[in-house]
């Protein structure tokens, strides 16, 4: 049988919708496990990963142009400022 692009593409998406399915069965598991302050760290970090998935893949981001790249990341970068100030600031209080 012939691959064509298209069969390529789907298989794909079902892997990613399958690393997605994983990593919230994983979310779902270490939110059972007592971290203590890393428990939200490590919820972050893969609703994070799973955010990369989808604008790279389905919302085809990583076919895209640079200065797309730095459209979409330069909120982030600001995300990431508001939210360290913040803990900063919580973690400081005492």
């Amino acid at each position: 049988m012939l691959k064509t692009s298209s069969t390529k593409a789907y298989r794909t998406y079902i892997l990613v919708w399958l690393a997605l399915l994983v990593l919230t069965v994983v979310t779902w598991l270490v939110s059972y496990v007592h971290l203590g302050l890393l428990n939200v760290t490590v919820a972050m970090l893969i609703a994070s990963f799973k955010a990369a998935l989808v604008a790279l893949f389905f919302m085809h981001l990583r076919y895209e142009h640079r200065l797309l790249w730095a459209f979409a990341l330069f909120p982030l970068a600001f995300l990431a400022l508001i939210v360290g100030g913040t803990l900063v600031d919580v973690l400081l209080r005492g």
